[in-house]
């Protein structure tokens, strides 16, 4: 089956977290997160060194989810169930629908950081991989500096792989930077 033709819920939770596809409109949410959260943002992720707009921010959601209909790439928004704040954005990136594979990625508005909840919405999204998606691998890939990214796969239980060494720039593109890949496999 052409991936774009693949039927799966688009919206799950948890005990704390409603986990959803992006929707325009969520720009607003999305942009006052990544403001307040540059400091912590821009050591690990180069789209952070970017100077934006609101406006650019709900560009870059609504081309996200166009993709998430087309089945190119899986961003996922993570809000509070029970106040709808908007607490950070994670997916299923990388995609290779044959195998199946999918990659997933994170990160947090500064203000909800030490909570859990990129570890439990980690956790619900490497489940919807498995069953809804019929996932055969999960990938967390983070720069090895990364101490904060690199806790939650180990807390859930994934396999590092391996570390590639030279493998990336920093987010600065100031220094050669290590990979780890942790996985999790069927």
């Amino acid at each position: 089956m052409k991936p774009i033709l693949k039927n799966f819920q688009e919206e799950f939770s948890t005990d704390r977290l409603l986990i959803r596809k992006p929707l325009p409109g969520d720009g607003k949410a999305v942009y006052q997160a990544i403001q307040g959260s540059l400091n912590e943002l821009k050591p690990w992720l180069p789209w952070a060194h970017i100077e934006q707009t609101g406006e650019d921010v709900e560009g870059n959601i609504r081309h996200a989810h166009a993709k998430f209909l087309t089945r190119d790439d899986l961003r996922l928004h993570i809000f509070n169930k029970e106040n709808g704040e908007f607490i950070g954005s994670s997916g299923l990136h990388r995609i290779n629908w044959d195998v199946p594979k999918f990659e997933i990625g994170y990160w947090i508005d500064s203000r909800f950081s030490g909570n859990g909840y990129i570890t439990e919405a980690t956790e619900a999204i490497t489940e919807f991989a498995f069953t809804e998606l019929k996932a055969k691998r999960v990938e967390i890939r983070c720069d090895f500096k990364n101490t904060k990214s690199r806790a939650i796969p180990e807390k859930l239980g994934y396999t590092l792989e391996g570390i590639l060494k030279n493998d990336d720039i920093s987010a600065d593109r100031k220094e050669i930077r290590d990979t780890c890949i942790y996985a999790k496999v069927v």
